[in-house]
């Protein structure tokens, strides 16, 4: 299990503005915060923002140099997920893979991508195949 992910991010404040409503949805609950960061906790594992020095900004994140390509998130259902599709979209967040959505992962895989203000990559998957009562069936 991880324990926790930290994340440099090139301005604190709009990846505040970003993170903290989109780890609310998701079940998270704020963990710590201090001047220069913030976390947000589920269970045992926590995902931290840390404002990088400014020596560092230089560079920017690019998810196909070596490092993180992106981080991906479990929705509770699909509708869950839909409505996160909805509320990124009145937000202005750039929707990655559109033309394909929710199948951009293949016809078995229904997730959502986007891009956090640093542009690094997030994906919501849904569970596969829900029945009426909330029930999952897994497909294999």
């Amino acid at each position: 299990m991880i324990h926790h992910v930290e994340i440099n991010v090139s301005n604190l404040e709009s990846s505040i503005e970003f993170w903290e409503w989109l780890l609310t949805e998701l079940g998270y609950s704020e963990y710590q915060r201090w001047p220069k960061g913030v976390s947000w906790k589920f269970g045992e594992a926590y995902i931290v923002f840390v404002q990088a020095d400014q020596s560092y900004l230089d560079v920017p994140y690019h998810r196909k140099r070596v490092g993180l390509n992106h981080i991906a998130f479990h929705a509770s259902t699909r509708d869950q997920l839909d409505k996160l599709y909805t509320n990124l979209v009145s937000r202005g967040v750039r929707i990655l893979y559109k033309d394909k959505h929710p199948y951009a992962g293949g016809p078995d895989y229904y997730a959502l991508y986007f891009e956090d203000p640093d542009r690094i990559k997030v994906e919501i998957v849904a569970p596969l195949q829900e029945k009426s009562g909330g029930v999952i069936e897994w497909l294999l």
